[in-house]
């Protein structure tokens, strides 16, 4: 079993490189940096409108259970994301109103947690971007020590202290401190190139020529009415 640690000194990206990145969304990320990072699913915002960006702070929880949460409001800097890991236990609200003022006024970025929380009227209204697995009223104890800023396994990914968390309505993806300026020219990149698509659909192009499916399609053996009467309104290689 391992010994109960608060690690307060971490590694984090420039704050000018973590905005950069900020500017794209999770999804926009998750592909460019070659569909890794997208933590499940599982885990929404409290309110669609809520978007963030920031360095990973890790704490382990017990499963309902909030001690390390509180222990890791108070070491956290301004603009670091809690990721609190507490065995994905759904039914239980780690996180309320009362920490999520405290967080505030930490100037903590957001809250993620695989866990539930609670009072989430009064978490809206104080603008707290607030991420989990569930909503739920039962109350938690405070009770087992656990480990802060330690590597921590969450909604399936491997988070370091660090790394950089972004959210938004889609989901939530972290990307690796060291790589964060080259995910963020990917991320441009990507962007730059859907716009150039939506713009020749918007001229009359269509999914099947602009995403060069003609080969794939007819190589998998699929066919349409029009082949034989006129190729090149069929799924045949045009001319």
């Amino acid at each position: 079993m391992q010994t109960p640690h608060v690690t307060t000194r971490i590694q984090r990206a420039d704050t000018d490189s973590i905005a950069r990145l900020g500017r794209y969304t999770a999804a926009t990320i998750h592909e460019a940096q070659g569909r890794r990072g997208a933590v499940s699913s599982s885990i929404k915002p409290i309110d669609r409108d809520m978007t963030f960006v920031g360095s990973a702070f890790t704490v382990v929880c017990a499963p309902r259970d909030n001690v390390m949460l509180q222990v890791a409001i108070h070491f956290a800097q301004p603009g670091d994301v809690l990721i609190v890991a507490a065995g994905e236990l759904r039914d239980a609200g780690l996180f309320g109103d009362v920490l999520g003022n405290a967080a505030k006024a930490k100037g903590i970025a957001a809250v993620v947690t695989d866990s539930g929380v609670r009072d989430t009227q009064e978490l809206r209204a104080l603008g707290l971007p607030v991420f989990s697995g569930s909503v739920s009223i039962r109350g938690t104890v405070k009770e087992t020590l656990g480990r802060i800023n330690q590597p921590v396994v969450f909604g399936g990914e491997l988070i370091c202290p660090g790394d950089v968390i972004k959210g938004d309505a889609d989901g939530v993806v972290v990307v690796r401190r060291a790589e964060v300026d080259e995910v963020s020219e990917l991320s441009r990149a990507r962007d730059e190139h859907e716009a150039e698509l939506i713009d020749l659909y918007k001229a009359g192009g269509t999914t099947i020529d602009l995403c060069g499916l003609h080969t794939v399609l007819r190589d998998k053996g699929i066919t349409t009415d029009l082949d034989d009467e006129d190729p090149d309104q069929g799924l045949g290689v045009p001319a």
